[in-house]
């Protein structure tokens, strides 16, 4: 399978500072690809040297085979990108912006700024000034732009951005539906990471400017922890009880307690027959895994902290 994007020890230092270090990664075509790190891991800087808006200190990148660097322009007619926020003409409508756009790329038909309109869910905004929009409808006009010319490849960084709940899930859905049935490449930034294990076949997670580690969703499955949820009339008993019996039982901050052996994973019946023979029938007994977030934050090395 070919790539869509490769690159080969990317760097970009500022002054004394390294914002991406000695990046490798690969993103084959046809992929939702996520990119996933905390504000400043070095996800944007990234995507601006992919794009050729930033010049890297090292390395090489390439997009749908060419190498990017100073002149080169092949690869950019079957290119889509949103960087950050979506720019517009403030006082011009969502259709004017997406005419105007058109009009940069010879060989567009006019019906495709209708196509883009519809895709986007934005036909009540059509005739309405830009600089009136939500950010969800703005962020919205950005990939729509984005798509006008029907790239073979998206780079998104947080297209999600602003969106409600019901938006996200279109958004979801319409990415979906670009990779699997017009066989779009997608590479996305985001920290709605609930939104990346249901979207991405593979995951790249960049911590400080370093690619830390690099699946896709069957390996992320297999990491993920899984614990045994227990609560009692009496968990600090129970727990007690537990450790009796052999088991490193822990409570939680809200006061379940927690197993995470394999044979308590494997065998959650033969806990709640322990526990209901001392005298601690379980009120709940649930096996939870752990979810893209809490993997994340545990992979570089910050639980409890947020990923946005």
């Amino acid at each position: 399978m070919r790539t869509a994007i490769e690159t080969h020890n990317l760097v970009k230092q500022f002054g004394t500072f390294t914002a991406v270090e000695n990046l490798c990664l690969q993103v084959e075509q046809g992929e939702i690809y996520a990119f996933l790190g905390l504000n400043g891991a070095g996800k944007t800087t990234t995507i601006r040297m992919l794009l050729g808006m930033l010049r890297p200190t090292a390395g090489e990148a390439y997009v749908l085979g060419h190498k990017i660097g100073p002149g080169e322009k092949k690869p950019w007619a079957s290119v889509g990108y949103l960087v950050e926020t979506a720019n517009a003409y403030p006082e011009l409508t969502v259709r004017q912006n997406l005419e105007a756009m058109r009009r940069l790329h010879p060989g567009i038909e006019p019906k495709a700024v209708d196509r883009v309109i519809h895709q986007l869910g934005l036909t009540a905004y059509a005739k309405r000034r830009t600089g009136t929009l939500s950010l969800g409808n703005a962020q919205r006009l950005g990939v729509a732009k984005a798509l006008l010319h029907n790239p073979k490849l998206l780079i998104l960084d947080e297209p999600a951005n602003g969106l409600d709940p019901a938006g996200i899930v279109e958004m979801r859905h319409l990415l979906l539906q670009l990779a699997h049935e017009q066989g779009i490449t997608i590479f996305m930034s985001s920290h709605i990471l609930g939104e990346v294990s249901r979207l991405a076949q593979r995951i790249g997670i960049i911590h400080e400017g370093r690619l830390v580690q690099e699946l896709d969703i069957a390996d992320l499955e297999r990491k993920r922890q899984q614990q045994l949820l227990i609560r009692t009339h009496d968990d600090q008993a129970a727990c007690t009880t537990l450790h009796r019996a052999g088991f490193a039982a822990k409570i939680t901050q809200n006061g379940a307690i927690t197993l995470q052996e394999t044979a308590a994973l494997q065998y959650p019946d033969k806990i709640a027959t322990h526990l209901v023979h001392a005298g601690y029938a379980p009120t709940m007994l649930v096996t939870e895994q752990e979810d893209l977030e809490h993997y994340f934050l545990r992979l570089i090395g910050q639980n409890g902290k947020s990923a946005s």
